[in-house]
């Protein structure tokens, strides 16, 4: 294909980042109530359409659309009710231990290390990271606190690593014009 050609079907943007969760609510507290996105919509999903795009046919989902403040980009929560996740703590056997789990505190079967294939992470911008860490420390799970970027184009902001309740990677991002001395 030549590339004028595929300039015709580039991609133009990114629509939203997609997450798998044990619980919804867990999560919706952890994104809506702690970071302060705002929810588009919940809804459940059991529609033929949707278990092709996934390829589940049959699939039931819990689902929520939030919108990141002062952004288009928007975050996708889904709670498989069927088929049930394989190696879910939440699941129905264990459905009064996982409600009675707390934010961010490791209460998944596994977790991927940054370094592990597959990882990934959703960075939110930040104005004062080290400000968010002390409000948010006893409520989510830091790997650290707040490191100062010491080389490269970001030298002079702030980065951290924490984790949502279901072991996902969520990093906070001070840029360097904003940075606290």
């Amino acid at each position: 294909m030549a590339p004028q050609e595929m300039t015709m079907t580039a991609i133009r943007g990114v629509h939203h980042t997609s997450f798998t969760v044990a619980k919804l609510e867990q999560s919706l507290s952890f994104f809506r109530d702690l970071l302060g996105l705002e929810v588009v919509f919940t809804r459940e999903i059991s529609d033929d359409y949707f278990g092709r795009i996934v390829g589940l046919p049959g699939c039931r989902v819990k689902a929520a659309l939030l919108r990141i403040p002062g952004s288009t980009h928007h975050l996708e929560l889904f709670e498989y009710l069927t088929p049930y996740p394989v190696g879910c703590v939440a699941g129905p056997e264990n459905s009064q231990s996982a409600s009675q789990s707390s934010l961010g505190t490791g209460n998944t079967p596994y977790e991927i290390r940054p370094c592990d294939p597959g990882s990934c992470h959703l960075s939110f911008l930040v104005d004062d990271l080290p400000g968010l860490h002390q409000r948010l420390g006893g409520q989510v799970r830091f790997v650290s606190a707040p490191v100062r970027i010491e080389a490269g184009p970001n030298r002079g902001g702030y980065g951290v690593y924490a984790r949502d309740p279901n072991g996902i990677l969520i990093e906070f991002f001070q840029p360097p014009g904003q940075a606290i001395p």
